[in-house]
């Protein structure tokens, strides 16, 4: 194998991490292309549901209408169309090119709202709130200035004393000779005062009321539209106040907060004539803004704040020339129009629920893609070969980064190009700032809630809960907030912490400018835009970058708390503050002080290890590969169930070349020492050092110069066994043509490189392959140090026998952990043994010297009929005294019998001699094997533990 000579470094292990990306990117492009079809078909089911709604709205009964004037039999020869032949659902669409004259109104509070006194509104010269019960209640208007008797003059002139009487033959004329006002509200435009076409009265204000007040006037718009409105009169009550202050603080008690159901006090107008005399005339008037339609718009101001400066300026010209002087205000009128098509953006009114769901699905594609890497352990198994956290982070988060963008671009590029106003309309560049913010905390959120599951089943359907369920509850509860001018805007702030709020947000502004835009003929957002305070892009563009990088330092720090293979201290960022402590490899184990007793229950050959490893640690340098001082883990008990010794205070040295072999029954603590010493799980107490780095605070380091095959294949099912080998390879700072040399000589030492198997991805091996990939991927790079967890599981004997010869060159420089239940491999491949049970080591030495240590008999058996058990108990017993049965069935006996007793030749003699007594089916002589040097050890270890 070839060696990588150094650590990787950052780059070079980014390098390795990126290219495997792109593979794995590349094998997934059906699934890529699923994914960008997503906001495609969502664009083009909106599209079409637009056509459909324009073709509705395309109707001839929509359209400006239409008439006949001339006509051939059943053929109209001539037609005119026009707001002449239109009717009330028509005329928007037609062209004006002389829009109406409308008379110019006041803003007058409906009865039930105009202001009178209460317990809240405890203010002098308001009528009493009993004027409610039969609408009598006064319009009234505030007045202040610095010349008290100078604004009273002016003020009494501005509500006429009597009611002109309405022309009917030209009664919006006639009508603006009165004083006229409304409680309706405007609309956007002025083409069909909306006054005169609801069941709202038109107010005309007196001096004083009298009771025969209400008329009713008559009007034709067309020879489609005409209307009669009824005229009631109203009282107007001027009051005098001493300030603009107190003005103000009145206004604001009477102002519509919220709900219009709730006691209201609502004053018309309030006039300060500030410094006026009969040579100065300077005025400031208030106006009640509350009457402004849903899209804010200010035609209130074109068309009824006239008429509140027209009174004033009469009233002032009055007391300078003389009661019969007036300026004659006829009326108000919109610009011409061109023929305008009913319009209604439905893809800007849907917007925000729909494109929300487009962007967040890609919250569920990063998750369940970080989950797998943690359930599956690739990302621990990627680490313990050499894979730092900076370039896993780096390469991880600009992978779904470069996919996130490419996804929104396609997604923005699309909907432009098929004319969606959402995207056509709005600043491109602000759409670009949201969207990038926006992707980048999405994918902090998916490194910050990876560490929270464990399995990809449930962050996938807890992701997509997320996802529906935020649309749902933005589009039906938080939109509502949002519209509600009263609800407190600092709660709309909170709200917008959570990340899909404030993404329904922006794009809820998105969709509003577009919408408003496109039926009023105006741009979408622009930059300058943000600076208006009912636009809540600003604070959503602050509250996502500020929360962005919040969450990913957040992030990194719970995943470095809680990750497998590198869970630090919660403290480990001021690791660089604290004092370094000295060197402490060279003292003796606190927990082995304390564990005496136990020690001196050990074999000698245990013994013997344990005082090596206290003697290596004594000196200044530890030469060895692997040195475990008092290794303990304990697991907590659970549900009721007391604590696990899983390992209990190892001590093994084991030097460069040797090939170390762990046996022992299921449960006995094996792959615990192994996950101990590959950083999955921390010990408990005691010391390991690897290559002279303490397993504890250096496994960054280890992890550089060490191999692993686990007991469970950690592969990626979408990659070839050649691509494992490449990115294991560079993660082993391995390059260029080592690089390639290296990896085909892996393959072809477990023998995956021909017949195209190492092409072949790796979800597509038979399991006996993914071992033999394992293997391979654990030895490439020339690690000093490999674990080995079972590597032959589920092969065959061929196989078995060819992955021996690769482990047997392989040991020869470097050292070697491996753990079987084949004793014929531990044989083959292990210098020496160590037997674990209940998480202790029982005796430690090479094969030959366990079997003359624990294996000094031969096994006799022999089988008869059953009526000469007793006979064949007899020879035995005459070969030697000491002979102790341990198998008995049907005839079939087994005998140990101590080699310093017999001798071979009295055992074939004594044989030849019981056959002529009675028949001997078979019998054999048998030397003791490894299995039962493991089995004695194992019962005996076991059998001391329940007496202890």
């Amino acid at each position: 194998m070839a060696n990588g000579n150094s650590a990787a470094s950052f780059w070079t292990q980014a390098n390795a991490l990126l290219r495997k990306n792109l593979t794995f990117q590349k094998r997934n492009v059906k699934t890529n292309v699923r994914l960008i079809m997503f906001p495609f078909l969502l664009c083009l089911l909106l599209v079409l549901l637009q056509r459909l709604v324009d073709s509705q709205l395309d109707k001839a009964e929509n359209k400006c209408g239409c008439v006949c004037v001339r006509t051939q039999g059943d053929t109209c020869l001539e037609e005119k169309c026009g707001l002449e032949y239109s009717d009330l659902d028509q005329v928007a669409t037609c062209p004006v090119p002389n829009p109406v004259e409308w008379p110019p109104l006041l803003q007058v509070p409906a009865p039930r709202y105009r202001a009178v006194r209460t317990e809240n509104f405890p203010f002098s010269g308001y009528p009493d709130a009993s004027c409610r019960t039969n609408a009598s209640c006064p319009v009234t208007m505030l007045f202040t200035g610095a010349n008290q008797s100078f604004g009273e003059i002016i003020s009494g002139n501005m509500i006429p004393s009597s009611f002109i009487p309405i022309n009917n033959s030209a009664a919006m004329a006639s009508l603006a000779a009165n004083v006229a006002g409304s409680s309706s509200m405007t609309e956007d435009t002025n083409f069909l005062e909306p006054a005169f076409f609801s069941d709202l009265p038109i107010y005309y204000l007196q001096s004083q009321c009298t009771q025969n007040s209400t008329f009713s006037i008559s009007f034709e718009l067309s020879a489609a539209i005409s209307r009669s409105q009824e005229l009631v009169c109203a009282e107007g009550l001027l009051l005098w106040r001493n300030s603009a202050s107190e003005v103000n603080n009145e206004l604001y008690k009477g102002y519509r907060k919220s709900n219009p159901e709730e006691q209201i006090e609502e004053i018309a107008a309030g006039y300060d004539f500030l410094n006026s005399n009969r040579r100065i005339f300077n005025v400031s008037i208030w106006y009640n803004s509350t009457y402004k339609n849903d899209t804010g718009s200010t035609q209130i101001a074109l068309a009824r704040i006239p008429r509140s400066v027209n009174l004033v300026s009469n009233a002032y010209l009055q007391f300078l020339l003389g009661p019969g002087t007036k300026m004659f205000f006829e009326f108000v009128k919109e610009m011409p129009k061109p023929s305008t098509p009913i319009k209604f953006d439905l893809a800007s009114l849907l917007g925000a629920l729909f494109f929300t769901w487009v962007i967040l699905q890609l919250f569920p594609i990063a998750l369940t893609s970080l989950v797998y890497e943690k359930q599956q352990k690739l990302r621990i198994m990627m680490k313990m070969h050499g894979l730092g956290d900076g370039p896993y982070w780096m390469i991880s988060y600009g992978y779904f980064l470069a996919i996130s963008i490419v996804y929104m671009l396609c997604f923005v590029i699309f909907g432009s190009l098929i004319g969606l106003n959402f995207f056509t309309m709005n600043d491109y560049s602000i759409q670009f700032v949201f969207y990038f913010i926006y992707i980048n905390l999405q994918i902090a959120l998916a490194f910050l809630l990876a560490s929270v599951f464990s399995n990809v089943k449930t962050a996938t359907v807890l992701a997509y809960i997320g996802v529906f369920g935020t649309g749902l509850l933005a589009g039906s509860l938080f939109q509502f907030f949002v519209q509600d001018t009263s609800f407190p805007r600092g709660w709309i702030v909170v709200m917008e912490l959570y990340p899909g709020f404030a993404l329904y947000r922006g794009l809820y502004e998105f969709s509003q400018y577009s919408f408003s835009g496109d039926a009023l003929g105006t741009n979408g957002m622009r930059w300058g835009d943000l600076s208006d305070s009912t636009n809540g892009m600003k604070e959503v563009l602050i509250i996502m970058f500020v929360e962005w990088l919040l969450v990913l330092v957040f992030a990194y720090y719970i995943d470095q708390v809680l990750s497998s293979g590198s869970r630090k201290s919660p403290l480990f960022f001021l690791k660089g503050f604290q004092k370094k402590p000295h060197s402490s490899f060279r003292k003796p184990s606190i927990q082995r002080q304390k564990s005496k007793v136990f020690v001196e229950m050990e074999k000698p050959d245990v013994t013997q290890e344990r005082e090596k490893v206290e003697q290596l640690l004594l000196e200044p340098t530890i030469n060895q590969a692997i040195v475990c001082d008092d290794l303990r883990k304990v697991y907590p008990g659970r549900d009721g169930n007391p604590e696990k010794l899983a390992v209990r205070g190892l001590s093994l040295a084991l030097p460069q070349g040797e090939c170390f072999g762990m046996l022992g029954p299921n449960g006995a603590g094996k792959t615990s020492f192994i996950n101990m010493m590959i950083g999955l799980t921390k010990p408990t107490s005691g010391r390991a050092f690897v290559q002279g780095l303490d397993i504890r605070t250096h496994m960054d380091g280890i992890y550089t110069s060490m191999g692993v095959c686990p007991q469970h294949d950690l592969l990626w099912e979408s990659l070839t066994g050649r691509e494992h080998l490449f990115f294991y390879g560079r993660l082993k700072n391995l390059k260029g043509s080592a690089l390639t040399e290296a990896v085909e000589e892996s393959l072809k030492s477990v023998n995956l490189f021909y017949g195209g198997v190492a092409d072949k991805q790796a979800g597509k091996y038979s399991g006996g392959m993914k071992r033999r990939l394992s293997v391979a991927i654990s030895l490439i790079g020339d690690p000093k140090v490999v674990y080995m967890d079972e590597p032959s599981t589920g092969l065959d004997p061929a196989s078995r026998n060819n992955l021996w010869n690769v482990v047997k060159r392989a040991k020869q420089d470097r050292a070697i952990i491996l753990t079987t239940h084949s004793m014929e491999e531990a044989e083959v491949l292990c210098d020496r043994l160590g037997i674990f049970v209940d998480g202790g080591l029982q005796c430690i030495g090479n094969p030959k010297e366990l079997k003359g240590r624990y294996g000094g008999t031969y096994v006799f058996t022999m089988t008869t009929s059953m009526d000469h058990e007793k006979d064949v108990e007899n020879l035995v017993r005459g070969l030697s005294p000491n002979a102790n049965k341990i198998y008995h069935i049907s005839g079939t006996q087994k005998f140990e019998l101590p080699k310093d007793e017999i001798k071979i030749a009295n055992v074939f003699q004594a044989v030849e001699t019981a056959k002529r007594s009675f028949t001997v089916s078979a019998w054999g002589l048998a030397d003791t094997t490894l299995e039962d040097v493991f089995v004695k050890v194992a019962r005996g270890a076991q059998a001391f533990d329940t007496l202890s």
